[in-house]
């Protein structure tokens, strides 16, 4: 089963991460986060945590909208849109996704 799909056995989620906390930490999150963001990338365009959604991967409104999807179906969380201001880069986005998981 790939990350993010398996389930524990009493049916909480598990996403690959640290058993011991149930939390996942920044280095966990932020390959996943590169894996869901590459597809939706420019042709071409390496993904890496210092990577700027919009100015470096041509990121537009309908392609944020699709991240957005793409990381709250992976791990069953809604992301407010009122995160979005504070999310530049691959990093903050990872960093953003950890806060909301830490309240799940």
């Amino acid at each position: 089963m790939p990350n993010g799909a398996a389930r524990a056995a009493d049916g909480a989620h598990h996403y690959g991460y640290a058993e011991e906390s149930g939390m996942p930490t920044y280095d966990e999150l932020l390959p996943q986060v590169i894996e869901m963001v590459q597809p939706l990338a420019a042709p071409g365009r390496a993904v890496r945590a210092e990577t700027d959604l919009v100015s470096d991967l041509e990121f537009d409104s309908l392609k944020v909208m699709s991240l957005i999807e793409r990381v709250e179906d992976r791990f069953d969380i809604s992301i407010p849109l009122n995160v979005l201001p504070d999310i530049r880069t691959v990093r903050d986005f990872t960093v953003q996704l950890q806060k909301l998981l830490e309240k799940v």
